[in-house]
């Protein structure tokens, strides 16, 4: 269907009027990231001019959280329930024979920095990377398919470092390598925001299929067809696909690289995949995401919906936000209808159990917009004392991922109890109202106001 995948989604930014367009040519080493920088990662952005390529790119594509809810066709208000849904309830795929990803295949003479405009982004980073690829693999007994992005240093030639992480991907590549066997992969390129979504959902912990949590997301079957060398299916109407194995017993240098919360990551030897087939569609658009802005947002999506549900078992939880600002790992806001005098804590204790990545997490009242930090920061200044509402735990389960945490090898964790008491006192913390406020169209009163 032509309304899967990367082409579709243009269209529908274009018919939002949210797609800008680039008709500067724009050099791939720095200046090309710079631009998406310079916009958060959170306009998408079409370049149709990148220097020493005759390809275009896109980026920025789903970094914007409103804009993204209008992608996955909800609301705020849903999201987490959708995801649930999807989660709870997979639905099958559909397997068709061919699909425009076919139309160009290339299984000779591969060089993918000459193929693709592929970015440099930081002064210091090792090679240029693709930021933006979903890997593909099949889960050996299960034969599950599992998503998930993962950085890819460019090595030169058809050669990629591949940074795993996952302990499951991890695991199943060890076994393979025991018996000297590679781990067949796929890269996918040219996605929506279904795609995206999906593949940020742990199947270590819930135990799914990817593209059947997608189909479920988009609420008809997700089309795949086979690849060319390797025993995988990939997307019908993605933009480009690289095939390949990781093999086994070879390492080369990955890093550094700037990534997580602006940091340069670790220099360490990596596996390495082998690109055995290239196939795009004609004049395929190479995606691009500024690292990590797009991968950390859904990420923060889905451990927005494990937050609610571990807080939901100890309070009565209004809306979670995992923060941007926390590289949407670290940080948690939450709002609470707040009936028991300890449910601040409460929250606070379950807040922090949720995922050992979250260092601090602020708990306030439902009338207060954990979207808005300065709303945040008025809970905290007139709601909370630190001697009575700060919580700390010192030296407890942190992430590698987080510079201060390898100074100790721990993390200390803080919550704030910014909710207001119970009781007759409360009435001291009622907010001044303006009635009608929120029925305010403020053109009404300036027509020509932008």
């Amino acid at each position: 269907m032509e309304r899967q995948m990367l082409r579709y989604t243009l269209e529908q930014l274009r018919s939002m009027d949210e797609l800008l367009v680039c008709d500067r040519e724009v050099d791939a080493k720095y200046e090309l990231g710079g631009v998406l920088k310079y916009f958060k990662n959170k306009k998408p952005i079409l370049f149709n001019r990148i220097k020493g390529s005759t390809l275009k790119g896109v980026g920025g594509l789903y970094g914007n959280r409103e804009l993204f809810y209008k992608l996955l066709n909800t609301t705020h208000e849903d999201r987490l329930f959708k995801l649930m849904e999807a989660i709870a309830n997979p639905q099958p795929y559909r397997v068709v024979k061919s699909g425009p990803i076919k139309e160009n295949i290339i299984k000779r003479n591969i060089d993918l920095p000459r193929l693709f405009p592929i970015p440099k982004y930081h002064e210091k980073d090792s090679s240029s990377y693709i930021t933006a690829g979903v890997l593909v693999v099949k889960d050996p007994e299960t034969k599950q398919y599992y998503t998930s992005i993962r950085r890819l240093q460019v090595n030169g030639g058809n050669k990629l470092s591949v940074l795993i992480a996952s302990p499951k991907l991890t695991q199943d590549f060890l076994e393979l390598e025991k018996q000297n066997k590679p781990l067949e992969v796929a890269i996918i390129l040219g996605y929506d925001a279904y795609f995206l979504m999906a593949s940020q959902i742990s199947s270590a912990t819930y135990g799914v299929d990817k593209y059947e949590i997608d189909s479920a997301l988009r609420g008809e079957p997700l089309e795949l067809v086979p690849c060319e060398t390797v025993d995988l299916l990939v997307p019908a109407y993605s933009e480009i696909v690289l095939e390949g194995r990781i093999v086994p017993g070879v390492r080369e240098m990955e890093g550094p690289f700037g990534e997580l919360m602006g940091y340069y990551g670790k220099v360490a030897p990596h596996p390495i995949i082998e690109i055995d087939c290239v196939m795009h569609r004609n004049d395929p658009i190479f995606q691009i995401a500024f690292p990590c802005r797009e991968e950390h947002m859904t990420i923060g999506l889905i451990r927005e919906v494990e937050l609610y549900n571990t807080m939901k078992n100890q309070v009565d939880v209004v809306d979670v936000n995992i923060t941007e600002g926390g590289g949407y790992r670290y940080g948690a806001f939450a709002s609470i209808r707040k009936k028991n005098p300890g449910d601040g804590k409460a929250a606070i204790i379950s807040a922090l159990g949720s995922n050992k990545e979250i260092k601090y997490v602020v708990i306030v009242d439902e009338d207060v917009d954990i979207f808005d930090l300065q709303d945040i920061e008025w809970a905290i200044a007139s709601r909370a004392q630190a001697s009575e509402d700060v919580v700390i735990i010192p030296g407890a389960l942190g992430s590698s991922l987080e510079p201060s945490h390898d100074l100790r090898g721990v993390s200390d964790k803080i919550g704030i109890d910014a909710t207001k008491p119970l009781g007759e006192v409360a009435e001291k913390f009622e907010r001044a109202i303006v009635p009608g406020y929120e029925d305010i169209d403020i053109r009404k009163y300036f027509p020509n106001m932008d």
